[in-house]
């Protein structure tokens, strides 16, 4: 049996037993965004599979709709995530609705995270290295740099100033890390790398 097939079990095995055991807590959050917050309660953003195919990536909603938005989230985005959406992403709960992309095989759960279109068109020889790799809930350098990348971006003030700070210092080191993983990859790393995750949070 290939390693893709494998890991693609190892993935349905996972997000079955998540699902049977977190339904509550998905029903839980889901009400809550809905008393707190109000509609919609799920938020769907477009997210690159591989560099051709695209597909909407689910999460409960954390901030405040704005026509338009683009772009990764920094320091100028800060007052339109609501006081229940910042303890959602602190605790990753936000990440939930991810459990129907796992079913479906849009993403695995360690890989790289899925990128947006603007940067796989912007960088196309380096996500096509990175996207070799099924994305990921979680991986590497999600482990490895997503709190580095937060302090990296919060103090951005503008659009344009979050996205050149994305681009020049946390799109280079997340693809090392992406493709150190793709050179390394087995499910005795995915494991450990999510235990890594459960560990960090």
């Amino acid at each position: 049996m290939s390693f893709s097939r494998r890991k693609r079990i190892f993935d349905l095995v996972l997000t079955l037993l998540a699902c049977v055991v977190l339904w509550p807590l998905l029903l839980g959050v889901g009400l809550a965004v809905w008393l707190c917050d109000g509609r919609p309660v799920f938020h769907g953003g477009e997210r690159m599979q591989s560099p051709t195919r695209a597909f909407t990536l689910w999460k409960f909603r954390t901030m405040v709709p704005e026509e338009g938005d683009l772009g990764v989230t920094g320091g100028d985005k800060t007052n339109r995530v609501t006081p229940l959406g910042r303890r959602l992403r602190r605790a990753r709960l936000d990440e939930l609705p991810q459990l129907w992309n796992l079913l479906r095989g849009d993403i695995s759960i360690v890989g790289p995270r899925p990128p947006l279109r603007r940067y796989v068109e912007a960088y196309p020889a380096l996500y096509a290295e990175v996207l070799r790799c099924r994305p990921g809930l979680t991986g590497l350098a999600t482990v490895a740099f997503r709190r580095r990348e937060a302090r990296l971006l919060a103090p951005c003030c503008t659009a344009e100033e979050t996205e050149a700070v994305y681009c020049r210092r946390c799109i280079p080191t997340k693809a090392r890390l992406d493709l150190l993983y793709a050179a390394r990859q087995s499910l005795w790393l995915d494991l450990a790398l999510i235990l890594r995750t459960f560990w960090r949070e």
